[in-house]
């Protein structure tokens, strides 16, 4: 039997194809890097109550604390107050918490600003106790004078939990003297919570 010319090239072409596959089977390999970045982020959620750590404070209405009865309705002089908040935070590198009261202590905000009398207060103070991480402080706003007063404290490492805070007014508590009757009008202050970079 005779092969034709035409029955040759079908064959070349056969192994021409089978050819690749085979030089094919041994393994190969690339590498394909995978990337990202965290950036360095902090947050702090609403404040939230801690049940039964409320003494003369009404409920939390978003981010408001406002105490039940300022004053003894006998003496006029400040009542004792606490409350205890907590807020789900979270920082993803060393950072700084710094606690800022904007007053100093409870002073007027009704925009009367009554004078000051001989013998009574006109201001309030108040300690805040803060929590959080490795961190434990205290901002003492002493409403000897209206001006912003803060306590920052650095922090080593990332960290995730709660910040909680206890705002505590002792009873008596003036700017004058122990025990001094409270002018008229409304009191307070805006108590900030910073996480920031370092």
């Amino acid at each position: 039997m005779r092969w034709s010319p035409s029955c040759s090239a079908a064959l070349l072409i056969g192994l021409m194809i089978a050819t690749p596959a085979v030089a094919q089977s041994s393994p190969a390999s690339v590498a394909m890097p995978v990337t990202g970045s965290a950036p360095q982020v902090c947050a702090i959620e609403q404040a939230t109550p801690v049940l039964g750590n409320q003494d003369n404070f009404r409920a939390l209405s978003g981010n408001l604390l406002q105490i039940d009865q300022l004053v003894d309705p006998r003496t006029l002089a400040a009542n004792a107050a606490s409350a205890q908040v907590e807020f789900a935070a979270v920082c993803n590198f060393p950072h700084r918490i710094r606690l800022e009261s904007q007053n100093n202590g409870l002073w007027q905000t009704d925009g009367s600003m009554n004078q000051p009398s001989d013998g009574f207060a006109y201001a309030l103070p108040y300690q805040a106790d803060l929590s959080w991480g490795e961190v434990n402080g205290v901002l003492d706003a002493n409403a000897n004078v209206r001006r912003i007063a803060e306590r920052r404290f650095n922090v080593d490492q990332a960290t995730a939990g709660s910040i909680e805070l206890r705002i505590t007014i002792e009873p008596g508590a003036s700017n004058t003297i122990a025990n001094a009757p409270v002018l008229a009008g409304y009191y307070g202050d805006t108590l900030r919570i910073y996480l920031e970079p370092r």
